[in-house]
C-alpha cells in the first residue's frame, strides 16, 4: 500500500471518527424528547429462562458486527420482558470476556511473552510490542469518551441516548459504512503487518460503540477494513482490542451490583446469563473467524440495514 493511499485511508477513518464523536454528544439532545425511550428500572424481574435467552443474545451478538446492546434492548422489549438495563447487560458481558480470553489464550500468551522480552531487552521494535502497545493506547479513547458521557449527559442510562430511534439510525449508518469499507478495502494486510497506529485508529472506532446500535465489533472491524486488513485479521484484532474495554465495563458494574447487595432472586439469573453468554460467545467467535476467512461481510451489512429500518418504521407514529 503506497504512502499516499495509506494517508488517504487514515484521513477518511479520522473524518468518520470525528463525525461520529460529534454525533455521540449531539444525539442525547436530539432524541431527548423521544417517545420511544425505554426506561431502565430496577423493577424488571428476570427469571432463569429469560436469563438464558439474554445470555444467548449477548453471546451471539457481542462479537458479530451487529450490536449486542441493540439486540439486548430491542428483543426483550419486543417480547414484553422490559429493558434488562445497562448493569445487567454489562455484567453478563463477563461471560463474553471469559470466552474471548480462552479462545485467544495462545495469542495472549505470545503477546505477553513478546512484550516482556521486548522490555527486558529494550527492543521496542518487535511485532508483539507494537500490537500490545496499540491495544493499550487504543483502549484509552473508549474510557475517556465513556467518562465524558457520564459527566455530560444527565441520567445517561434513561436518556434519549438509549432510544430505539438512536439504535435504528446507528445501525443503518454503520451498515452503510461497513458496506463502503467492504467495497474499497484491498483485504491484503495480515496480522503480522499490524502496527501501533492500527491499534490507535481501531481504538477510536471502538469508542463509537458507546452509541447504542453501533456495535463494538462492528465499528472496529469496519475500521480494520478501511485500513485494508484481511477480514479475519480485522475480526481477530478487534476481539483482542475489546478485551480491556469489555472487562473494565463488566467489573465496574459487578462492583456496583455487589455494593447494592444481591438476593436469591437476582443472583441466579445473573449467573445463568453469564454462563449462557460464555458458551454462545465462544461459538460466535469461532464461527465468525472461520466465516471471514472465506466470505465477505455483506450478510451483516444487509442484516444491519434491515434491522435498523424495521426499528425505525416501528417507532414512527
Amino acid at each position: 500500500m503506497s504512502n499516499s493511499k495509506s494517508q488517504t485511508t487514515y484521513t477518511l477513518i479520522s473524518g468518520i471518527m470525528g463525525g461520529f464523536i460529534l454525533a455521540l454528544f449531539a444525539q442525547p439532545l436530539i432524541f431527548a424528547q423521544s417517545d420511544n425511550v425505554v426506561t431502565e428500572t430496577s423493577n424488571v424481574s428476570i427469571n432463569l429462562f429469560q436469563a438464558f435467552i439474554l445470555g444467548l443474545i449477548q453471546g451471539l451478538t457481542e462479537f458479530l458486527p451487529i450490536s449486542s446492546t441493540a439486540h439486548l434492548k430491542v428483543i426483550p422489549v419486543a417480547l414484553g420482558w422490559g429493558d434488562p438495563g445497562v448493569s445487567y447487560t454489562a455484567i453478563i458481558q463477563l461471560g463474553s470476556i471469559i470466552a474471548v480470553l480462552w479462545y485467544f489464550r495462545q495469542d495472549l500468551r505470545d503477546l505477553t511473552t513478546g512484550i516482556l522480552k521486548s522490555v527486558k531487552t529494550k527492543n521496542y521494535n518487535t511485532q508483539e510490542f507494537k500490537i500490545g502497545l496499540g491495544i493499550i493506547i487504543g483502549t484509552i479513547p473508549i474510557i475517556v469518551v465513556g467518562l465524558a458521557l457520564k459527566i455530560l449527559v444527565q441520567d445517561l442510562d434513561n436518556s434519549g441516548f438509549r432510544s430505539l430511534t438512536t439504535i435504528a439510525i446507528a445501525s443503518i449508518v454503520m451498515a452503510i459504512l461497513l458496506g463502503i469499507a467492504e467495497k474499497i478495502s484491498t483485504h491484503k494486510r495480515n496480522f503480522d503487518q499490524l502496527s501501533t497506529k492500527d491499534g490507535i485508529l481501531m481504538g477510536l472506532a471502538e469508542s463509537l460503540a458507546l452509541i447504542p446500535g453501533v456495535s463494538r465489533s462492528g465499528s472496529t472491524i469496519t475500521a480494520g477494513l478501511f485500513m485494508n486488513l484481511e477480514r479475519a485479521t480485522a475480526a481477530r484484532f478487534s476481539f483482542l482490542l475489546g478485551i480491556p474495554a469489555i472487562t473494565l465495563a463488566g467489573l465496574v458494574e459487578l462492583k456496583d451490583a455487589f455494593s447494592q447487595g444481591f438476593n436469591s432472586v437476582s443472583i441466579f439469573p445473573l449467573v445463568v446469563g453469564v454462563i449462557s453468554a460464555w458458551i454462545f460467545s465462544y461459538l460466535a467467535i469461532a464461527w465468525l473467524i472461520h466465516f471471514l476467512q472465506k466470505q465477505d461481510t455483506w450478510v451483516f451489512v444487509w442484516y444491519r440495514l434491515i434491522f435498523g429500518i424495521v426499528i425505525l418504521v416501528a417507532t414512527i407514529k
